[in-house]
C-alpha cells in the first residue's frame, strides 16, 4: 500500500522508526519530512502529507507530532481528508471501519515504537464498513461542499 508520512521534529525519530517498519512489510513509504530533528513548524508537513492523500497518489497518511493534536488540525484542512490522533488499538479499528480515517495522528510524547507498530497493524488493515457508517462519511464529505 503507498503511505505518505510527515513529521515534525517532535517526530522525527518515531518517524524514522516506522518508516523502517513498513518497508519490511512491504508498503511503499513516502517521506515528506522533515529531515531532521532540527526545530521546525509542524503546518508544513501536514498540509504537504494531507494533499498527497487528498490527491489520490497515497491510499493512507501518517502524521506525527508531539501532541498530535497540531497535525490532526492542519491535515483537516484538506478537503477529503479525514484525520483524526489515534492511541490505542480499539480507536483505530473503530476509525476506520465507521469514519474511514485516511490520515493517522500520533502524538510522540505518549507513543512508543512497539505501540504505533500495534496500532499501524490494524489500521492498515482494517477496512470501512458500509450502511449507516458510509452514509455517515457521505455527509461529511457534503459539509466539504458548503
Amino acid at each position: 500500500m503507498p503511505i505518505a508520512i510527515g513529521a515534525d521534529h517532535g517526530g522525527f525519530d518515531l518517524k524514522a522508526k516506522i518508516i523502517k517498519y513498513l518497508e519490511l512489510k512491504g508498503h511503499t513509504v513516502k517521506d515528506f519530512g522533515t529531515y531532521s530533528p532540527e526545530p521546525c513548524d509542524y503546518p508544513k508537513y501536514g498540509f504537504t502529507v494531507a494533499r498527497a492523500v487528498a490527491g489520490g497518489k497515497y491510499s493512507r497518511g501518517i502524521l506525527i507530532c508531539k501532541s498530535g493534536i497540531g497535525m490532526s488540525i492542519v491535515a483537516n484542512k484538506v478537503r477529503g481528508i479525514r484525520a483524526a490522533m489515534v492511541d490505542n488499538v480499539e480507536a483505530a479499528r473503530s476509525s476506520r471501519e465507521h469514519n474511514d480515517l485516511n490520515i493517522i495522528v500520533f502524538g510522540s510524547k505518549a507513543m512508543n515504537t512497539y505501540k504505533a507498530k500495534r496500532i499501524l497493524d490494524v489500521w492498515l488493515k482494517t477496512r470501512r464498513l458500509g450502511g449507516r457508517h458510509l452514509r455517515r462519511v457521505n455527509q461529511i464529505k457534503a459539509l466539504e461542499d458548503k
